[in-house]
């Protein structure tokens, strides 16, 4: 696009001068010229064309002179807008008025056009920097728009009603959280009825961060839903998610997945860890049993892996806690990690509580043990509690 120049001069010949010395780069059209004789011609063509790239305005002229029209063009704050002030050669007390004001340079009458025409493109030179910064500014507003977004999003597909089941209330406690490390997270939980007695439940951690992670949570969470209602066990649901998985995986992504089906009456457990950090159940006594369970490899990283599952229980008054690797990799200001040991521990005082508060104060001990340190990775965690009777 051509360079569009606002000249302001009272004098007529100055016209005649820059439409001859830069009659080639009008032609070609890099250059577009428009002329105003005074400071208040020139305000009405901005207003009518807020788009001119260069103000070469003298200083001396009639009705509105060029500092005062120098002073009205700063109050528009467009800083790809250059303006070139022209003065006499002794008129140094105003030039240098007008460079204190915010002019981009200055030329003097005579004016050597040779002079001028390098002026003009370093002027160039700047308007281009200016707008290439304005434009990856808009890009990134856009953006962190389009993440507040996605968020928002994302928090609307993961289950936030608690309790999830009304029905089931009197004999189950269930509560989770997700509390993502920047604007969208690659972690999600779960959890939906398969039957009248049995519940599925399910907590991950996608590999990478930001819109890839949360485009790829949403694929897994969904296809795990979908696949679960069609399975007996929970290992042949991650036969099939893996193979979809592995079919839809960009860039060698992965998922590490725990997925359980409880069930509510008997307190059994069939579920599959595919790579994910293991299950600590919480029993009454205030003992912590981290659950023992196969090595199975990640979901989405080799297709026709066999899973196996396992199967746990849980007695009335007993949870199963659930969590990420944001949890245990969380790091203080000493770069130490808060570890199994330390949830272990937070756990333990809170066998009595309810699934709700398990969670919060969990967080709390995270939170003083990282201190001012900046959270690196998604928490997320997901506890279920079977009631007494």
């Amino acid at each position: 696009m051509a360079i569009r120049i606002l000249s302001v001069d009272d004098e007529q010949d100055l016209e005649v001068l820059l439409t001859h010395y830069f009659r080639r780069k009008i032609r070609k059209g890099e250059y577009e010229f428009t002329f105003a004789h005074n400071g208040l011609e020139a305000l009405k063509l901005m207003v009518e064309q807020p788009n001119f790239d260069i103000i070469l305005s003298d200083i001396n002229m009639p009705e509105m002179d060029g500092l005062t029209l120098l002073s009205k063009i700063n109050e528009l704050r467009n800083p790809a807008q250059k303006c070139i002030m022209v003065s006499a050669y002794g008129d140094m007390k105003n030039i240098r008025t007008a460079m204190n004001r915010g002019a981009f340079d200055f030329a003097t009458k005579p004016i050597d056009m040779d002079d001028l025409s390098v002026t003009i493109e370093k002027a160039i030179e700047q308007i281009e920097f200016v707008k290439k910064t304005q434009q990856e500014h808009f890009q990134l507003q856009s953006l962190q728009s389009d993440l507040a977004t996605a968020g928002e999003i994302q928090k609307a597909i993961l289950p936030c009603k608690f309790p999830p089941f009304k029905e089931l209330a009197s004999v189950l406690d269930i509560y989770a959280s997700m509390t993502p490390a920047k604007e969208i997270g690659g972690d999600f939980y779960d959890f939906f009825r398969i039957n009248e007695d049995k519940i599925g439940f399910v907590i991950a951690d996608v590999s990478g961060k930001g819109i890839p992670a949360a485009l790829f949570m949403a694929v897994s969470n969904t296809l795990l839903r979908s696949v679960a209602m069609a399975t007996e066990t929970t290992n042949e649901c991650m036969d099939e998610v893996n193979r979809l998985l592995c079919k839809a995986s960009v860039n060698s992504m992965f998922v590490t997945m725990f997925y359980g089906i409880l069930n509510h009456k008997t307190g059994d457990i069939d579920f599959t860890n595919a790579g994910h950090n293991p299950a600590y159940i919480l029993h009454e006594d205030g003992t912590v049993e981290k659950v023992k369970q196969f090595p199975n490899f990640v979901a989405g990283g080799i297709e026709g892996f066999v899973y196996k599952n396992n199967t746990t229980h849980l007695n009335p008054g007993e949870a199963i806690v659930l969590y990420t690797d944001g949890v245990t990799e969380a790091f203080n200001e000493k770069d130490e990690p808060f570890g199994e040991e330390r949830l272990e521990d937070s756990l333990a005082e809170l066998y009595y509580e309810d699934a709700k508060t398990i969670i919060e104060e969990v967080h709390n001990d995270l939170g003083e043990f990282i201190g001012d340190t900046t959270q690196s990775d998604d928490i997320t965690m997901l506890v279920i509690k079977r009631k007494k009777n």
